[in-house]
């Protein structure tokens, strides 16, 4: 695999890395967690929705007695920004080997009132314990090495407002969906890239959550620019992924009435399906 080409000369460790850090929370009472949500995780006008759901998967892998997300459902209220925010989670049902619970994420307007951002529940388990079976007729996406594609430090052309999250991400796009940023969108409505954190930290369950919302929208490759912000998204986490980047490929096949599905698979190293996520956006039209 060609994760060489693209490594830092120190990798972070899971439990170890910005990544890491930018998620942890601070235990107030039980169920009830403060964060400081992070100004490095934001893309055009607020903060990433990936990273956001990453949080929350947090908090309610610290309150059920399973660690592993395998299923998790968020609606986006409004939208986060970078600052404190408290973390609220409820255990639904403590099973052998599944636990639901659920979590939401608040913040204060301007008056003080608090405004909640975010509302998750979730399914959670210990993903080491499922069976080897796999029966399947999926298979990764066809990607160029990653040496031949592309990501925004070669120029790709930037979207207005913070990219922040870009510095903390390692993203080579496949050219075939880089229509966009050249003018030539190809109407086609997919997205496909390599994807590992900036610091070479290995994923985990965790950040599986943060890689199915953290390519460019696939509207922009339908010739719409701006924000896109997510409505809605759930994500299943099928297994832990092997040490190395990911392959990610996300595809659109409805736009109506200002809204689009995204529909992402998650490959790891060893050809794996790790995760796969719909979500649905709106959009700006005109």
């Amino acid at each position: 695999m060609p994760e060489a080409a693209s490594a830092p000369a120190v990798r972070a460790t899971i439990g170890d890395s910005e990544f890491d850090r930018d998620t942890a929370l601070t235990r107030r009472a039980p169920g009830v967690y403060d964060i400081d949500l992070s100004a490095g995780w934001t893309i055009i006008s607020a903060v990433n929705g990936g990273y956001l759901l990453a949080v929350l998967g947090r908090a309610l892998a610290e309150t059920l007695p399973h660690a592993d997300p395998f299923t998790i459902s968020a609606h986006y209220l409004t939208a986060s920004q970078p600052g404190p925010a408290v973390v609220r989670t409820d255990t639904v049902r403590a099973g052998r080997t599944l636990s639901t619970g659920q979590a939401s994420l608040f913040q204060y307007d301007d008056e003080g009132r608090e405004v909640e951002r975010i509302r998750v529940l979730a399914s959670y388990g210990d993903l080491d314990a499922l069976p080897d079976d796999v029966r399947t007729t999926a298979r990764p996406p066809a990607i160029p090495p990653l040496e031949r594609c592309f990501g925004p430090e070669d120029g790709a052309a930037p979207v207005p407002g913070s990219s922040a999250i870009t510095d903390r991400l390692m993203l080579k796009l496949d050219p075939s969906t880089l229509g966009w940023a050249l003018g030539k969108p190809s109407g086609k409505g997919e997205m496909r890239a390599w994807f590992g954190l900036a610091d070479g930290r290995d994923h985990d369950p965790l950040s599986l959550l943060l890689a199915v919302d953290a390519l460019p929208p696939t509207a922009f490759e339908l010739g719409l620019k701006g924000w896109v912000p997510t409505v809605e998204l759930t994500v299943h986490v099928r297994c832990r992924p092997a040490p190395g980047p990911l392959r990610v490929s996300i595809g659109t096949r409805n736009l109506a009435g200002g809204f689009l599905e995204e529909d992402a698979e998650v490959w790891d190293s060893a050809d794996r399906l790790v995760a796969q996520s719909r979500q649905l956006a709106r959009v700006r039209l005109g």
